[in-house]
């Protein structure tokens, strides 16, 4: 099946040349205020070759704005790291740091993990 299809709702083949798939549209996430996100700061080394990553989790909504805080946080950190899948990554151990500057931000964040 190519890639076309692949969201097709309930026909999975068609003869018919002139045949409309329709297509499960993914909803557009909307991003949440500051004071209702409900974020998770870890420090983590799996999976990294020993190296250890604050990771912030939780984060609702869109890659946009996910971005751009991961950029401030960066930039405050004086770091590298990325974001993807609702996830922050910011390179080194900076938990007390990122938390206190989501604190400032407006954010609701937690310290979590060992």
């Amino acid at each position: 099946m190519g890639k076309k299809n692949k969201n097709a709702i309930g026909v999975v083949y068609s003869t018919n040349p002139d045949f409309a798939y329709q297509y499960d549209e993914p909803e557009e996430a909307v991003t949440l205020p500051p004071q209702q996100q409900d974020l998770r700061v870890w420090l983590d080394r799996k999976q990294r070759g020993g190296k250890t990553v604050t990771l912030v989790t939780g984060f609702v909504g869109t890659a946009d704005d996910l971005a751009t805080l991961a950029k401030e946080l960066k930039t405050k950190c004086g770091v590298g790291g990325n974001a993807k899948d609702g996830e922050i990554m910011i390179q080194g151990d900076f938990r007390d740091k990122v938390l206190d500057l989501l604190a400032k931000a407006g954010y609701k964040a937690k310290k979590a993990g060992g």
